[in-house]
């Protein structure tokens, strides 16, 4: 996750803050994968009806303490959609118990009065709710007829309780032209966090559902001129993007001769130390079935399965190829990377974008939306890398 109004406080007044290394990964876990939409782009491909396999109360239980032993700072039960769970606050209040940073990633169709309120009472940190557009845009895109209302019924009843809330919009070229109204949205509900999450394309997510560059760069520069307005204004308001780290090398760009050049090159020394891309590192995926991916987008590639063992000692193996790159030299990512002077800050993009698109995990992300120009160190060129020229999507 990039926290894109971080980085514009930093900005606009540098206060050096302090770091504590993270000592395990941030967990996503899809705690079942039946869902009561039928959304476009699902990655988790669900559908409203049960799946056979999925993990049991027990073994839920079970797999909770271990991500305790894991060191485990924060969980995302995610599904699907999570509320379906027939023990889902059984699991919740079980997670909780072991003190993580505990989030909620819904649709919040099922979010009634009576739901907030346990959810409140029982320590949620937040909960995430979908909205990938304005009414009919959003319906669409989620596969039913006034799903759009029905959503933002149950941010209410969330911000009614005190929940932090924020709502997160998967951007397309479906809903591109929509993020302004979803900024103000947030402001209308009381939302505190807006959350633009890049295609990434598994399950249901397909490239040609993808916003094109232009769309991105439009919606990235509407987004930073947005979040030095409510900076400015000491607006609550926070926004952050996911699934595409060209967004850091955007905003550095996006910064010259809008600030002084000692502050921008103090920003990129923190989005050094948050380092891009985490897959594999300081991100992990359990799935319904107890499999354990790098991320919540490679199903493909999997490291163990918390039936068999448990989740601590997977991660802590580093024996399968994907994660022994993944820790170690991405510098084996080809292409445009070679030569990127912000391929320390962005580790590479996301690798299940070139893995889906060009069958080559370790290719260039295809959705790197920052030209070759912008990106090309001094006195490199296409000609002497040996590749071809960037081609906008």
């Amino acid at each position: 996750m990039f926290r894109l109004s971080y980085y514009m406080r930093e900005l606009i007044s540098p206060s050096h803050p302090k770091f504590r290394k993270a000592t395990g990964p941030v967990v996503i876990w899809n705690i079942l994968r039946k869902c009561n939409l039928a959304c476009r782009m699902c990655y988790a491909n669900s559908y409203n009806k049960d799946f056979e396999g999925e993990l049991s109360l027990d073994e839920c239980i079970k797999n909770i303490d271990d991500l305790g032993e894991a060191n485990v700072p924060a969980l995302i039960l995610s599904g699907g959609e999570p509320l379906l769970h027939p023990n889902f606050f059984e699991i919740a209040n079980h997670a909780k118990k072991q003190k993580f940073y505990l989030s909620l990633s819904t649709n919040g169709i099922l979010i009634t009065p009576e739901v907030a309120t346990r959810l409140k009472k029982m320590g949620f940190d937040y909960v995430g709710i979908s909205l990938d557009g304005i009414g009919e845009v959003h319906d669409y895109i989620r596969g039913e007829k006034g799903a759009f209302d029905q959503s933002v019924v149950g941010i209410k009843h969330a911000v009614e309780q005190g929940l932090k809330v924020g709502i997160r919009t998967t951007l397309t070229h479906t809903n591109a032209h929509q993020i302004g109204n979803m900024l103000e949205l947030c402001q209308d509900l009381g939302v505190g966090k807006f959350y633009l999450s890049h295609l990434n394309y598994g399950g249901r997510a397909k490239k040609k559902e993808d916003a094109h560059f232009e769309m991105t760069r439009n919606a990235m520069n509407l987004l930073l001129e947005k979040t030095l307005l409510l900076e400015q204004n000491d607006n609550p308001l926070e926004i952050v993007t996911g699934n595409n780290d060209a967004d850091a090398g955007f905003m550095l760009l996006w910064a010259k001769g809008r600030f002084p050049d000692e502050n921008i090159q103090y920003v990129r020394e923190l989005m050094l130390r948050w380092g891009g891309n985490a897959s594999g590192v300081g991100v992990a995926n359990i799935d319904s079935q107890g499999d354990v991916h790098p991320d919540s987008f490679w199903p493909g590639v999997k490291l163990g399965n918390i039936k068999e063992r448990p989740f601590s000692e997977i991660w802590k193996e580093n024996t399968h190829p994907i994660i022994q790159i993944l820790r170690s030299d991405r510098r084996q990512i080809t292409g445009r990377c070679h030569g990127c002077e912000f391929f320390n800050i962005c580790n590479g993009n996301t690798r299940v974008r070139a893995m889906q698109t060009l069958n080559d995990p370790w290719a260039s992300d295809p959705g790197c939306y920052l030209s070759d120009a912008e990106i090309l160190k001094p006195q490199t060129t296409l000609k002497n890398m040996g590749i071809y020229e960037h081609v906008k999507s």
